[in-house]
């Protein structure tokens, strides 16, 4: 069965991004879903978004996530969508979703590291992004 896959804007990029961090363990928690919201509405990049694409561009990554060769689907229109130039910013979009709940489950790691590898994050450039996360989402 062949789905047809919308286009998405860098903005909704950003948002698949983080839905299927959110997903990649098959339990999308409460922090997480509230992470996304925040950033989307306080992360200058997303300051002309409409958020209420953030449903749509869920519903695409869910149904993708369900498909043989969906998440190398995803990657195609993340890839497509968004500018070289926010690859890093994806990466630490979806290191801040991972850390919203105070611990990564293997899931969320087996994501990052292809989002590493889909995106070319820079393994320093990687390792720096994901101590921002634990530094900014750590508990007294």
């Amino acid at each position: 069965m062949t789905t047809e896959l919308p286009s998405l804007s860098p903005c909704d990029a950003l948002v698949a991004v983080m839905v299927a961090m959110s997903a990649s363990d098959a339990n999308m928690r409460t922090s997480e879903l509230v992470a996304i919201q925040r950033m989307v509405d306080h992360a200058p990049v997303f300051a002309e978004y409409d958020d209420d694409r953030i449903r749509p561009v869920s519903q695409t990554v869910m149904a993708l996530f369900e498909e043989e060769d969906g998440l190398d689907a995803l990657f195609g229109l993340i890839r497509d969508a968004l500018p070289e130039k926010l690859y890093e910013t994806a990466y630490a979009l979806a290191c801040d979703v991972g850390a919203a709940d105070g611990r990564l489950y293997e899931g969320e790691i087996a994501l990052l590291a292809e989002i590493r590898d889909q995106l070319s994050i820079a393994r320093l450039h990687a390792a720096a992004i994901e101590l921002s996360a634990q530094v900014r989402h750590r508990v007294l």
